[in-house]
C-alpha cells in the first residue's frame, strides 16, 4: 500500500512539473504512472549498477556526478516510456533535481518515512 502510495505521489508529481517545466512532455496522468513505475524500476536495478561503476568519478566530484546519473535515469526513461519526452540532458538534470526535492517534501508531509 506504501509502495502504491509513493507511486500515485511520484505521479502527481510528474504532471505538476511537465506543466511547470518547459522541456518536459507527458500525454496524461496514465502516462504519468508509467513513468513512475518505470523510474522507480531503474532506481531499483539500473541505477545500483551505474553507481558502482563510476564510483571514482563520484568520490572525484563529492557525490555531485549522482545527480548526472538521475539526470541520465530521466533521460533513459523517456526514451523507454513513450508519451513522456524530456527535451536534453540540462532540462533532465533539473527535472530529477525537482522532482527529487518534491518527493522528499511530500512523502516527509504524508508519511512517517
Amino acid at each position: 500500500m506504501k509502495l502504491l502510495v509513493r507511486m500515485l505521489i511520484t505521479a502527481v508529481l510528474v504532471v505538476i512539473l511537465s506543466h511547470v517545466m518547459k522541456g518536459v512532455h507527458i500525454a496524461g496522468f496514465t502516462t504519468a504512472l508509467i513513468v513512475a513505475f518505470v523510474l522507480s524500476l531503474l532506481n531499483l536495478f539500473i541505477k545500483p549498477l551505474i553507481v558502482i561503476f563510476t564510483l571514482p568519478i563520484t568520490i572525484l566530484t563529492l557525490g555531485l556526478f549522482l545527480l548526472c546519473i538521475n539526470a541520465i535515469m530521466i533521460l533513459i526513461c523517456s526514451s523507454i516510456v513513450g508519451g513522456f519526452y524530456v527535451d536534453g540532458f540540462l532540462v533532465a538534470l533539473l527535472f530529477s533535481v525537482i522532482l527529487s526535492i518534491s518527493q522528499s517534501i511530500m512523502y516527509s508531509i504524508l508519511g512517517k518515512n
